[in-house]
Order: C-alpha cells, then sequence, then structure tokens
C-alpha cells in the first residue's frame, strides 16, 4: 500500500539560529514528505536561510505572510494538497522516524499527536504542560508536534487566528467537539528547545496564561472540573511556581484587554 503523502507545516519568526537543524531533520525523513515553511516577518535572517535551503532541496515551499501563528499555519495548509498535515515549530528537531510514526497511527485516527521532549537548560525541561481534557479527550497536546487529516482540519476551521497562544488547544477541542478523535504515536518523536534564556521564559509564560484566558472567553468555564491543587503539586518548585505567576499576569491582561472577544468572532 502506498505511504500516505505528509506536509510538514513550520511558521517562523527570528529562528535564523535552529532553522538549518530543524529543516536537516524533515529533510531525513521517509516520503512522501513535503515542508512547507511560512515566514512571519523575521529580522534576524531566518528567511535568507530558509531560501538558501531551498535551492539545495525541491522539498521545500518557502513564503512570506505576517500574522499570528495560527493566521501562517493556515496560509500554509492552502498551499498543500497533502492528505496529511504535520505541523512543527522552528526551534524544534524531529526525530528521523517521526514523519513514518505518525503514518502508522494516522490510519487509525483523524488527529495524530507525538510525543514531545524539551532539551535545554535542565530547570525548565523538567516543566510539564498543564493537559485538559474535554469529552475525556486531552486536548492541549502542542501543536509543535501534532498532524491533522487535512479534509478534518479544513472542516473544523483551521486555526482561530486571533489566539496569541492556545490555538492549537482550540483547535483540538474543537475538532473533538465535532467527533474526531486524537491519537497518540509515543515514537514519534520531536525535541523541542526550551526557552534558553530568562527573558524569553517569562515572555513564553505570560503569553500562555494569555491564550488560556482567550479559551475561556470563547469556550466558557474550561477549567472548572480542573484541580487547582494538583496543578499546584505539580510545579512546586521554583521555576513551575514562576511559571505560574508570570501566566496569571498574562491571564489577567487578556481579561482586560479582550472583552469584546464573541462580539469580534
Amino acid at each position: 500500500m502506498p505511504e500516505v503523502p505528509i506536509a510538514a507545516i513550520v511558521t517562523v519568526y527570528n529562528e535564523a539560529k535552529n532553522i538549518r537543524d530543524l529543516l536537516d531533520s524533515l529533510r531525513a525523513q521517509k516520503g512522501p514528505i513535503e515542508t512547507v515553511l511560512v515566514d512571519a516577518g523575521s529580522t534576524d535572517g531566518t528567511l535568507q536561510k530558509a531560501r538558501a535551503y531551498q535551492e539545495e532541496w525541491n522539498g521545500l515551499s518557502v513564503y512570506e505572510k505576517e500574522g499570528t501563528r495560527g493566521a501562517c499555519r493556515n496560509y500554509a495548509v492552502e498551499q498543500t494538497n497533502a492528505p496529511m498535515v504535520a505541523f512543527i515549530d522552528g526551534d524544534c528537531i524531529a526525530n528521523p522516524f517521526w514523519a513514518q510514526r505518525l503514518r502508522e497511527r494516522f490510519n487509525g485516527a483523524d488527529i495524530v499527536a507525538g510525543r514531545t521532549l524539551d532539551i535545554g537548560y535542565w530547570a525548565f525541561e523538567q516543566l510539564r504542560r498543564v493537559e485538559l481534557e474535554h469529552q475525556g479527550v486531552d486536548v492541549t497536546y502542542p501543536s509543535c508536534n501534532l498532524a491533522y487529516d487535512r479534509d478534518a482540519f479544513l472542516t473544523v476551521g483551521g486555526f482561530d487566528d486571533r489566539f496569541k497562544t492556545a490555538e492549537d488547544i482550540d483547535l483540538n477541542y474543537r475538532a473533538v467537539e465535532q467527533g474526531y478523535t486524537i491519537g497518540y504515536a509515543e515514537d514519534a518523536i520531536v525535541y523541542h528547545r526550551a526557552r534558553d534564556s530568562f527573558g524569553g521564559f517569562f515572555k513564553q509564560a505570560f503569553w500562555n496564561g494569555y491564550g488560556r484566558k482567550q479559551l475561556t472567553l470563547k469556550h466558557g468555564r474550561l477549567w472548572k472540573n480542573y484541580s487547582f491543587r494538583a496543578m499546584l503539586d505539580r510545579q512546586m518548585h521554583f521555576w513551575g511556581l514562576t511559571r505560574l505567576v508570570t501566566a496569571s499576569a498574562g491571564y489577567a491582561s487578556a481579561k482586560l484587554r479582550e472583552r469584546g472577544w464573541n462580539e469580534d468572532a
């Protein structure tokens, strides 16, 4: 049976120091695979490096479009007809068997989430995502390692481009709501670089909190069944609590700034 073609969807902004490692890892995947890269207005030479790589590898298409991650990803999906679209970020490295393991699990699911391993400063590596379930399904699988049936992605409506972060949670939530299934491929591994500076760490935590509030503005009290005590227990160390405090600031900021969310939908 022929292998399912995959389009690796990459959106980047100022990833010059990481972009070649990512593209090398995607080039090593078992085909058929194409890579669709959208640069969101980088100022550090990312676009130039991607275009130079494109001259070496005809499996890479490079586009320019400014906007949120959701908007850029939606645009990238429009550029391919591959039946399976797999999202990965510019600061990631795909395991050589990543695409094949996604394909294998894809046969029994509409959506496949892989396993993401953080690499970098050890303290940041230990931080774990906060899971949220909807209809008994984890919808917090991150879009740095997430594959969708393209038709399902389009039917759900793609990413909501208003989100600062958490656009992947919103997408998964809506997919589950519409009856699509999410499978997990433990061997579809992506190595994700943890933030390499305190400034980057705080910025990420703030916007993660901001995105969580955008979720509640759109979908209601998503966290009503979540145990705050359980979240504290999992983050009861310096960096975990620091992330929680910073994310709370982002959450409060979104609450103040996004009051017209539903009216703007």
